[in-house]
C-alpha cells in the first residue's frame, strides 16, 4: 500500500494530493466512519482543532470528541465540502479554506486547515472550523 501512495505522489501536484485527502474524508463521514475519517489528520499530541469550544490539542481528543458529538451516522448527516482553496506554503506545508455543508441538517460554515507533508502523506496538523 505504501508503495502505491509513493508512485502516486510522484504523479499527483500537492493540490491533488489534498484533494484526495479531503474526498476520502468526505466518503468516510458519509459511510458513517469517523475513525478512517480522522486519518486526514496528523496522528500527534501536537494536532489542534479549534473550534465553538475553544481549541482541542492532540490527535486522540479531538478523535474523542468526533465521536462524542457524532456518535452514530445519523448524527452525521451527510458532509459535502465547497469552496475549497488550497495555497501552498512552501513545498512542505499549505493552507487550506473551504466551506462544509451538514445536507439534511442544513447546516453550514466555513474551515482553514493547515496541512504538513509526512512520510505518511499530507496530513492535517490544524483545523478551525466555525
Amino acid at each position: 500500500m505504501l508503495s502505491l501512495f509513493l508512485l502516486l505522489a510522484a504523479v499527483l501536484s500537492p493540490e491533488a494530493e489534498i484533494r484526495a485527502v479531503l474526498d476520502k474524508q468526505v466518503e468516510a463521514w458519509n459511510r458513517g466512519d469517523v475513525e478512517t475519517f480522522m486519518t486526514g489528520y496528523e496522528n500527534s499530541p501536537d494536532t489542534t482543532f479549534t473550534g465553538g469550544k475553544g481549541v482541542t490539542r492532540g490527535y486522540a481528543r479531538v478523535l474523542a470528541n468526533y465521536k462524542q458529538r457524532y456518535p452514530t451516522r445519523e448524527a452525521m448527516d451527510t458532509l459535502r465540502f465547497s469552496k475549497l482553496e488550497i495555497r501552498l506554503i512552501g513545498s512542505e506545508a499549505a493552507l487550506v479554506l473551504g466551506q462544509f455543508d451538514l445536507i439534511n441538517r442544513k447546516l453550514s460554515g466555513h474551515f482553514t486547515l493547515v496541512f504538513r507533508m509526512t512520510p505518511s502523506g499530507w496530513k492535517i496538523i490544524h483545523d478551525h472550523t466555525s
